[in-house]
């Protein structure tokens, strides 16, 4: 059995990656699982750039293959606003509810029509001997007025998804892991690997 770690600390998406591996039999190593950990980086600019640092660096660190993703919630209102900075759009130390607090803030002159938006991820998946692979997935919706629903995180309160009248935090993690930007880009770079 192929071995591959997630390269993240963020409870929320190691569940979904792990979920949306399963069926294909690969034995999923976290943050959990080592005694150390190296530092992940980011910038602010690029998804991409960010999802090969951190696999690259977890790869390089632990001499296994290593997936790991960045995503964000483009705002059309917004100008694609916060994007890469999604995590951190409302100050470096901020938490989710205050993301979403200041994104309603931004578009409480929004009318409904207006409040189209996407979640972007792109996945990479680096094997050792610096083989990258990279995959993007995009999930259409809109912004709701109000938070709604606990399961999810980020933003998954406030993202309705295309076809659905109902938040990304009211979807079980099945019919989340069907339509999701996380998952459409993590089983494509997967398949890609040939890992």
């Amino acid at each position: 059995m192929s071995k591959l770690i997630i390269a993240s600390k963020n409870d929320g998406k190691i569940r979904e990656i792990t979920t949306i591996l399963k069926p294909f039999g690969v034995k999923i190593l976290t943050y959990k699982k080592f005694s150390d950990w190296p530092h992940l980086p980011e910038v602010d600019n690029s998804y991409a750039e960010n999802a090969i640092m951190k696999a690259r660096t977890v790869s390089t660190y632990f001499n296994l293959p290593a997936i790991a993703d960045d995503s964000g919630l483009e705002v059309d209102f917004l100008e694609g606003r916060p994007g890469p900075m999604s995590s951190r759009y409302a100050g470096e130390n901020a938490d989710s509810q205050q993301n979403i607090e200041k994104l309603l803030l931004e578009m409480k002159n929004c009318p409904n029509e207006k409040r189209t938006a996407r979640f972007r991820a792109v996945a990479c998946l680096v094997l050792p001997g610096n083989k990258i692979c990279i995959a993007t997935g995009i999930c259409c919706g809109k912004i709701s007025y109000h938070p709604s629903g606990k399961d999810g995180f980020g933003y998954d309160p406030i993202f309705i998804p295309s076809g659905f009248d109902r938040s990304m935090a009211e979807l079980s993690l099945a019919q989340k892991n069907e339509i999701s930007h996380r998952a459409k880009s993590v089983r494509l770079v997967y398949k890609t690997s040939r890992l």
